[in-house]
């Protein structure tokens, strides 16, 4: 199937000429065809000599109804401008055109309707000379009556002729369905419609709304019957399981869950209006959607724009920015990033203006790799980025200069923090992720390589860390020549301190194996356990604190942790009434 767009002036013959084309009437409401007007978008399709399927999204001419317009417009590969040869250019047929032109569209046919009532070449020459000023340039050319029915017959082989040159879309691409219409059938529930432009929905599918709510695909129509799965470009009609009329309506978007960003802010090229010269605020169209924007000027062609509304978007995608108020097309826009930096500092406008001016809409791996040094593949991936490169740990990708820049300063910041801290084996982990300005820890230790090394939270040189520093190893020694005669006499505080021994000299001492902890402030040399082990086994078993005690010739201070490590390492079975065996 192919899907094209109607343009033009209001009663220039749109619908006039679907109705020819494809014996449907694409006016759907009572009050269009009361009004001979149409107000709102309408669906037809036929098939051609060829085989092919055209549908087609009929779009209103009327200047109050160009937001529907763009609605049918936005997601839309091909268009059919129709110009009335009685008439000739007129207001609308600018603004339509323009539409399409900022949308990107480069595939249509003119399309010269009333021809049985005046000569069509002067409308079809100044429709040309415009038309091929724009994205579509230049195109064939169909002169046709819809009264008469003359050139029906080549507008048909015109359009076979189109569609052969329309581009092939991207089957394995993730589905975004912008929904230009919402309502509810008896029994089935709600039902929207839109124009699949790339992927393929099957019944089943589990999609997700802009809310981000999950929603299931209970069934799915194209041109009228029911399909087990739709592949684009097509015009679908989808059944969603357990969502209300008021959930969804035009302007909203079911994606393939985690493959778009939901954002409220981009930077965009346009291509228009002189973007100095925008109002502050305008309206963004992209697909069915219409958004109010902020506008904040950045370079030449280059703006920031902050969306009332979160549309999921990604790099590349074409929108329109639109002035209502003066029922004016600023111009199109390009989105460069939809995820960008914020603007703090002085100078960063600058900054971003000239880092934009580099960028061409083109969702580039390495490119955002560079501009953004860090960032998760599934980030990348919403962003509309194809990955291929691996990541440096966890879901992490990393600009390769960059990272190789961060392993240095890993390097320097280890060897500081050592320098500083002789007494520990090295630097606390997330002491480095905060010095390095790093999002995660799995990054830290992602970054360590010969000769840092990871242990105990910590990162610090290999070799480093195994010797004492002088002060504190002959203070070690002179607690080793106390406990000489008295293995299980712990010093005290005051002793302790008076060799020098505080809290960070003893947790060194400990970790370099010179001393065992037993408790806060309690250590014992190393084997003090082992020997504990073989006192309290010469003693009448079960035996109580009071016995081990005395076995050990110490403290309460000492024997109640002392007994409890015991406990811990397996070499002591405590019983109920609080006695303890030699564990066998």
């Amino acid at each position: 199937m192919h899907v094209i767009a109607t343009a033009g002036h209001v009663d220039h013959g749109k619908s006039t000429l679907v109705r020819a084309l494809t014996g449907m009437e694409p006016d759907r409401w009572a009050e269009e065809r009361r009004r001979g007007m149409t107000i709102d978008l309408g669906f037809a399709w036929t098939a051609l000599d060829s085989g092919d399927v055209v549908a087609f999204v009929d779009v209103p001419g009327h200047e109050r109804f160009v937001p529907n317009m763009l609605a049918g417009v936005g997601p839309v590969p091909a268009a059919l401008v129709v110009v009335a040869a009685d008439e000739g250019w007129m207001p609308q047929s600018a603004e339509h055109l323009a539409a399409l032109d900022a949308l990107g569209v480069r595939h249509g046919l003119l399309v010269i309707t009333r021809s049985d009532l005046l000569d069509p070449s002067l409308a079809a020459a100044d429709a040309q000379e415009r038309i091929a000023a724009t994205s579509l340039g230049q195109v064939e050319t169909v002169a046709v009556s819809a009264v008469t029915g003359a050139g029906l017959d080549d507008l048909r082989a015109a359009l076979g002729r189109l569609v052969a040159r329309l581009p092939e879309p991207d089957l394995d691409a993730p589905v975004r369905l912008w929904v230009d219409r919402s309502f509810t059938i008896k029994g089935a529930g709600t039902v929207v419609t839109g124009t699949l432009g790339a992927g393929r929905l099957r019944s089943g599918d589990e999609l997700e709304l802009a809310s981000g709510r999950r929603v299931r695909v209970r069934g799915l129509q194209s041109l009228g019957a029911a399909a087990a799965d739709v592949a684009a470009v097509a015009r679908v009609a989808v059944n969603l399981r357990g969502v209300e009329r008021d959930e969804v309506g035009r302007g909203d978007a079911l994606v393939t869950p985690g493959r778009f960003q939901l954002t409220d802010v981009i930077d965009v090229r346009l291509a228009g209006d002189p973007v100095a010269d925008l109002p502050a605020t305008l309206t963004l169209h992209v697909g069915s959607a219409a958004a109010a924007v902020r506008v904040r000027p950045l370079g030449e062609d280059s703006a920031r724009l902050r969306l009332a509304t979160a549309l999921p978007l990604r790099i590349g995608d074409r929108a329109l920015l639109r002035d209502p108020g003066r029922h004016h097309v600023a111009g199109g826009v390009t989105v460069l990033d939809v995820s960008p930096p914020p603007l703090r500092r002085r100078g960063a406008a600058a900054l971003r203006a000239r880092e934009l001016s580099t960028m061409d809409g083109s969702p580039s791996e390495a490119g955002e790799l560079r501009r953004r040094a860090l960032v998760r593949r599934s980030s990348l991936e919403r962003m509309g980025v194809r990955v291929t490169a691996a990541p440096v740990a966890g879901d992490w990708l990393a600009d390769p200069d960059h990272w190789s820049a961060l392993r240095q300063r890993l390097n320097a910041e280890v060897t500081r923090y050592v320098c500083a801290h002789p007494l520990e084996v090295g630097a606390p982990v997330e002491a480095l992720r905060h010095a390095l300005d790093l999002p995660d820890r799995v990054l830290v230790d992602a970054l360590v390589a010969p000769p840092l090394v990871a242990r105990d939270g910590r990162i610090g040189v290999a070799g480093q860390g195994d010797a004492l520093p002088e002060r504190v190893a002959r203070a070690v020694d002179r607690v080793r020549l106390d406990l000489a005669g008295q293995p299980f006499h712990a010093p005290e505080a005051a002793r302790l301190a008076e060799l020098g021994l505080g809290p960070r000299e003893l947790a060194a001492a400990v970790r370099a194996g010179a001393l065992l902890r037993v408790a806060d402030g309690v250590v014992l040399l190393p084997g003090a356990v082992e020997e504990a082990v073989a006192v309290l086994a010469g003693v009448p078993q079960p035996f109580t604190l009071s016995d081990a005690r005395q076995a050990l010739g110490t403290t309460r201070r000492v024997a109640v942790p002392l007994l409890e490590l015991l406990d811990r390492r397996g070499a002591t079975r405590r019983l109920p009434d609080d006695r303890r065996v030699i564990a066998p």
